[in-house]
């Protein structure tokens, strides 16, 4: 029991010090942090109302082996719904903290919402499916909702300190977390398709999962590099951020 727990709580806890390892220059408050993870933890319930809801919606109205079904179910009802929930909570509450107040935090505060949503699932998943479950979620899921928070954070601080653009960066940063999330359950939810397995094999599928999760995992550690240097530009000009 205590084994499954320590794993399931691992991968979160080392991103986030990782991550708030990287906050060289004005760290957030202990406070925002904690406040900003439960907050992440409390997202996975209306994410999982908004999933319970429409499934049956989805299996009514759209064939269950198509591609439009697959396609919906990961982008929409997965990544769409658990994305945006975690946006309400970076938006509503850490975006607008005093402490907010460099480039880097967006990615800070976005990784934080990201791993207290990530955690308590990957707790419920390694308790339901146990230690095989957890070594692999480990190495992929968590990680992966590490990445989406990054894009997601990286845009958002860059709306903090470009207000005529701010709806742009947001928008975009919600859309490349939904885009890379969708694009990861999609080619793995194919595997449930015998229509497709028939002819593409499951370890094709994977690889297309692995390809997307590799391009956002470059594409989050250039956006963590250049947040860095904009905080390093912030702190020694405070005047001139972007």
């Amino acid at each position: 029991m205590l084994s499954l727990l320590a794993l399931s709580l691992a991968p979160g806890i080392a991103i986030i010090f990782y991550i708030y390892s990287k906050d060289k220059y004005d760290r957030e408050p202990f406070e925002n942090l904690f406040i900003s993870f439960l907050l992440g933890v409390v997202g996975t319930v209306p994410a999982s109302i908004i999933q319970r809801n429409l499934q049956p919606e989805l299996d009514r109205f759209v064939p269950v082996f198509s591609l439009t079904y697959y396609f919906l179910w990961a982008f929409i009802l997965v990544a769409f719904s658990e994305e945006g929930c975690k946006y309400l909570a970076l938006r509503l509450y850490s975006y607008r903290r005093k402490a907010f107040n460099e480039p880097f935090d967006g990615i800070v505060y976005s990784v934080m919402v990201s791993m207290g949503f990530a955690t308590l699932e990957n707790v419920l998943y390694v308790f339901q499916h146990g230690f095989a479950t957890g070594v692999l979620r480990m190495f992929l899921s968590v990680p992966a909702h590490a990445c989406f928070g990054v894009l997601m954070g990286y845009h958002t601080g860059l709306a903090k300190f470009d207000p005529a653009r701010a709806s742009f960066h947001l928008w975009k940063g919600v859309l490349l977390a939904v885009f890379f999330h969708g694009s990861f359950d999609f080619f793995l939810f194919l595997q449930n398709n015998p229509k497709v397995t028939y002819y593409v094999s499951e370890a094709l599928l994977v690889t297309s999962a692995l390809v997307s999760y590799w391009i956002a995992i470059r594409l989050s550690l250039r956006a963590i590099k250049q947040h860095e240097a904009l905080s390093k530009q912030a702190f020694d000009n405070p005047r001139d951020i972007l």
